[in-house]
């Protein structure tokens, strides 16, 4: 990563904010830190400082045109340019309670579908149309984009956040093939159950852990590291000839379906 610029989205917290660390600790020579709370984004920022690295909090939304236009000014006023994007804020976005949402598909209201399709997908879109001008006009860059098993194989009580991730990676594929003459590489990381506070609260109960778990071949839930160690691979050089790609980071999910 010596010498690049890397903007991270949703990197207050998570693996959003282990991304950035990791990719300051492998030789950043700027990075951007987004989120949608200023105070997280000042936060991890100061983290990335602490690292030797210089950093800067900008806090938007994704999922709109005028804030995200406004970070990449900042970015661009801060380090001159941006050379990688990782498109990691998802979920609901800023929602807090997302159990309310999570709904048979036919008991929404298209109100309902708009908390997941705002960041996962528009929000991805907006980010990345604002990183590829300069991208292509250095002909290099690397966008990264953090999706779902939900978008692989689909969740039945998250159709509309299923949609939204499948929908990412698609439009992953096709940057990849618009970019690859540009010097430009996009692919994905397809997450299974991650250990956040809010899941590990709902495997509180040692039985319904262990159901949870039993779609696993390894038998635990990911972590922070597992996502950024793989977003580190797909940001840096080592990576030059992989591009359009969807790499699962699932402790062996899919063969247990």
């Amino acid at each position: 990563m010596t010498d690049r610029v890397v903007l991270v989205t949703g990197a207050g917290q998570g693996v959003g904010l282990r991304s950035a660390e990791l990719l300051a600790e492998h030789g950043a020579r700027g990075v951007v830190v987004n989120d949608f709370h200023l105070g997280r984004a000042e936060a991890a920022a100061a983290r990335i400082e602490q690292l030797g690295v210089a950093a800067i909090a900008v806090q938007a939304d994704v999922g709109s045109i005028a804030d995200v236009e406004a970070m990449f000014r900042a970015a661009r006023a801060k380090f001159g340019h941006v050379d990688v994007l990782v498109n990691n804020a998802g979920n609901a976005g800023p929602v807090a309670d997302t159990a309310a949402h999570m709904k048979q598909f036919w008991e929404t209201t298209p109100e309902d579908w708009q908390i997941w399709l705002h960041t996962n997908l528009y929000g991805v879109m907006v980010c990345t149309h604002a990183a590829l001008p300069g991208m292509i006009e250095r002909g290099h860059g690397r966008i990264v984009t953090v999706i779902s098993d939900a978008g692989r194989f689909g969740e039945p009580h998250l159709a509309v956040y299923s949609a939204a991730k499948g929908g990412a990676a698609s439009f992953m594929r096709a940057i990849a093939k618009a970019g690859a003459r540009h010097g430009i590489a996009a692919n994905c990381i397809s997450l299974g159950a991650m250990s956040t506070p809010a899941l590990e609260a709902r495997l509180s109960d040692p039985e319904r852990r262990k159901k949870v778990l039993s779609h696993y071949l390894i038998r635990r839930l990911g972590t922070a590291d597992d996502a950024a160690s793989a977003i580190l691979y797909l940001a840096s050089e080592a990576s030059s000839w992989v591009t359009g790609q969807t790499i699962p980071v699932n402790g062996g999910y899919a063969f247990t379906m």
